[in-house]
C-alpha cells in the first residue's frame, strides 16, 4: 500500500465517493417507490403473483454492462450520462424489491386486516395505516438488500466512463497499481456500510413500535 498516494488523492477519492453515492440513492429510492404498488398488487392477486415476481426478477439476469450501453437507445441520453446508470440500477432494484415487497405484505396477519375491514377502513386507508406499517420491517430488509446490490453494481458504470469509486478499479487495473484498486474496494464497502446504517437508523425512527416489540 502506498499511503502517500491516498493522502495526495484524498480529494479525488472523496469526489468519486460522492459521485458513487449520487448514482446509488436515487435508484434505491425509485426502485422502492415503484415496487411498492407492484408488490402490493402481486400480494393481493395470488393468481398473478408468481408471473409478476418472475418477470420482474428476470431483469436481474440482464448483464449490467450491456444494459448501461443500451440505456442511451431508450432514453435518448449520451453514453456518459449518469442517468443511464441510475435507470439501470432502478431496474435491478425492482428485480429484488418487488418480491421482497410482496413477501412483506404477506407478513401482515390476516385477522388484523379483517379487523380493519370490519372497522370500516377504506381500502387506501387500510393499506397506508395498517398494512404498510406492519409490513415495514420486512420492507426495510428488502431495501437493505437492494442498497447493497446497487452500491456494488454502480461500480460497473466506470467501464463506460461514468465516474464512481469503480473508476479507481479501472484505473488501478490499467496501471497495475494495487493501492488504487484496494482504495476503490474499501471505499465501496465503507459506503455500503454507511448507507445500510442510515437505513437501519431511519427504520428505528420511522417504526418505533417495531423497536419496542423487538
Amino acid at each position: 500500500m502506498r499511503w502517500g498516494w491516498i493522502v495526495d488523492n484524498a480529494g479525488r477519492i472523496g469526489d468519486l465517493a460522492w459521485a458513487h453515492f449520487s448514482l446509488s440513492w436515487p435508484a434505491i429510492l425509485a426502485s422502492f417507490l415503484i415496487a411498492l404498488p407492484i408488490g402490493w398488487f402481486a400480494h393481493r392477486h395470488a393468481r398473478t403473483r408468481e408471473v409478476i415476481v418472475v418477470l420482474t426478477g428476470l431483469l436481474y439476469v440482464i448483464p449490467s454492462l450491456a444494459l448501461f450501453v443500451a440505456m442511451p437507445l431508450f432514453l435518448g441520453t449520451s453514453i456518459l450520462s449518469p442517468l443511464n446508470v441510475i435507470v439501470a440500477m432502478t431496474l435491478y432494484g425492482l428485480a429484488l424489491q418487488v418480491r421482497a415487497t410482496a413477501d412483506a405484505f404477506g407478513t401482515v396477519p390476516g385477522d388484523v386486516r379483517q379487523a380493519a375491514i370490519a372497522t370500516g377502513y377504506p381500502a387506501w386507508k387500510r393499506v397506508l395505516s395498517v398494512e404498510l406499517p406492519l409490513a415495514g420491517p420486512a420492507l426495510l430488509a428488502g431495501i437493505r438488500v437492494v442498497s447493497a446490490s446497487t452500491i456494488s453494481l454502480v461500480s460497473v458504470g466506470a467501464l463506460i466512463g461514468v465516474a464512481s469509486l469503480g473508476t479507481l478499479f479501472t484505473e488501478g487495473f490499467q496501471r497495475s497499481f494495487p493501492t488504487q484498486i484496494i482504495v476503490g474496494l474499501v471505499g465501496t464497502v465503507v459506503l455500503a456500510v454507511l448507507i445500510d446504517a442510515a437505513l437501519v437508523l431511519a427504520g428505528r425512527l420511522l417504526m418505533p413500535w417495531h423497536r419496542r416489540v423487538g
